[in-house]
């Protein structure tokens, strides 16, 4: 069955980066260290996650739009994965196990706008106060992950949260040695802007020297739409957006008590005005604080 990727399709996808607060807070799923990855091994988790991604599939077909399943590993690279335990053996076959569940669930669906996505993260917390891998550095490093399941069905490669343009540009060249797509998506502060001050359309200008613009495409994830819309102008390689429900900054969120999952109505309306400005924008969803409220609020606005 062939698939088209967003970037070559006029249809629109949903798509669900919030499975670790959906998952602990409305599913009452433990993550030690927030990692979701470990689930792929947990017989008695595997059904949940399942249905996250089959409910993600159900809001998606009534709408009547297309779905991409981001497999559960986020946090499963090297430096993320060794502190609870995972060596690198272990670790290349909860990435396959992980890609052979969402592949399952998209044969399931016998559609071709249901793709699976390898989800990868930077290679430490977006956060943390280190010097920036080399984009050498990090096109081996992210090497590593993308090619244990390179031909094991993906459809693409989702890079979430990257905040350092060396590091994401470093994973759109390793995808591109192991023969993959990608998509990078940037997260974003409250003005709209990177950790470091880059500004959202300057980084993706910028990836796209340092790689002759082999991303598929970009998108900008767990941040809300008050935080970043102001910047946005209609960047052709701007294709998507994975929002946060809650209009707290990462600091706010970082030392919250409480989830804080805003107004999934509001929020839906917010996200369709964007897509209706920006006609470009083809793949949406939610990141932090988003449940399946959110994305039907956002498939149905979407459709209206």
């Amino acid at each position: 069955m062939k698939r088209f990727l967003p970037h070559e399709t006029d249809q629109k996808f949903l798509v669900f980066a919030a499975t670790g607060t959906d998952l602990i807070f409305n599913r009452g799923v433990e993550l030690p260290g927030f990692a979701s990855f470990p689930l792929v091994e947990d017989a008695n988790a595997q059904p949940i996650v399942v249905d996250q991604m089959r409910d993600l599939m159900k809001v998606a077909a009534k709408a009547d739009l297309g779905c991409i399943l981001d497999t559960l590993t986020w946090m499963a690279n090297r430096d993320r994965a060794a502190p609870l335990g995972y060596g690198a053996d272990r670790l290349a076959a909860l990435n396959q196990k992980a890609v052979a569940l969402m592949c399952n669930l998209r044969d399931e669906a016998m559609r071709d706008d249901v793709l699976v996505a390898l989800c990868i993260g930077p290679s430490r917390d977006a956060y943390a106060k280190l010097p920036p891998l080399t984009v050498a550095a990090a096109r081996a490093y992210h090497a590593i992950q993308i090619g244990t399941v390179a031909d094991a069905g993906i459809d693409l490669v989702n890079a979430y949260t990257f905040n350092q343009v060396e590091e994401a540009a470093g994973a759109v060249l390793a995808a591109k040695d192991c023969g993959v797509p990608i998509a990078v998506s940037f997260v974003v502060e409250a003005d709209g802007c990177l950790d470091n001050g880059t500004g959202l359309e300057e980084a993706i200008d910028r990836v796209d020297v340092l790689t002759d613009g082999a991303a598929a495409y970009f998108m900008v994830n767990c941040a809300h739409p008050d935080h970043f819309s102001h910047v946005l102008t209609g960047h052709p390689r701007l294709k998507g957006m994975a929002v946060n429900a809650s209009r707290c900054s990462h600091a706010e969120l970082d030392n919250a008590t409480e989830l804080d999952d805003g107004n999934p109505k509001e929020l839906g309306a917010e996200v369709a005005r964007l897509v209706r400005s920006f006609p470009d924008i083809s793949v949406v969803g939610g990141c932090c604080g988003s449940d399946m409220r959110h994305m039907r609020e956002m498939a149905a606005c979407i459709k209206t």
